[in-house]
């Protein structure tokens, strides 16, 4: 049974700027512009600490994905890293189901997805400056994108630049998999504003 926060296809992704706050939080919204969950960074006093003095590009972190109840649904963590990240996926239960290796390309980020046995699963490439990403399956078949523009419903509602839109082919259905590439895609700006 997958949660039903990733039932959706579309995501518009809001981060909540808070200011004297060392914990970086997302609004999670569907394509009507509705709250459907959240993404929270956890943590630790320590950890709070060790930020005043060392670069968060090294720093361990766990971001967790919540449905519209703050239930948690999935988690994305890292241990401490000095090059390029590995990024753990876990279900609400704590179980391993993915991966994600992040991929040196000079001016091009590049996100490589594996699931639990470590086989590949889909890549998520593209221009960090002009945020534009292109989600694509084992086979390099394009399966969505994250960008930030939008139209429809939400396109008066959200017009500021710090916020974007994560789209999966609604054809796209394996489940599990798509759980996994949607943990990433949602939570990709955490992970490249700790990388610079």
């Amino acid at each position: 049974m997958f949660p039903a926060l990733f039932a959706n296809n579309e995501y518009l992704i809001d981060e909540k700027v808070q200011f004297l706050t060392f914990a970086n939080n997302y609004k999670l919204y569907d394509n009507q512009g509705t709250q459907i969950g959240q993404i929270k960074q956890k943590l630790t006093t320590g950890k709070k600490i060790l930020q005043l003095f060392l670069s968060k590009a090294m720093l361990p972190f766990t971001l967790e994905i919540q449905d519209i109840d703050e239930k948690c649904v999935a988690q994305v963590s890292r241990g401490w890293t000095f090059w390029m990240s590995k990024i753990k996926i876990t279900d609400s239960e704590g179980i391993v189901i993915g991966y994600i290796k992040q991929k040196f390309a000079f001016l091009k980020p590049t996100f490589k997805i594996f699931n639990a046995n470590q086989e590949e699963i889909g890549q998520i490439a593209g221009d960090w400056k002009a945020w534009n990403f292109t989600i694509k399956n084992a086979t390099g078949e394009s399966i969505g994108t994250i960008n930030k523009k939008w139209a429809g419903a939400v396109k008066e509602i959200f017009t500021t630049a710090d916020k974007y839109y994560v789209s999966i082919d609604p054809s796209y259905n394996e489940d599990l998999n798509k759980v996994i590439i949607l943990s990433t895609a949602i939570t990709i700006d955490m992970v490249l504003k700790e990388s610079k």
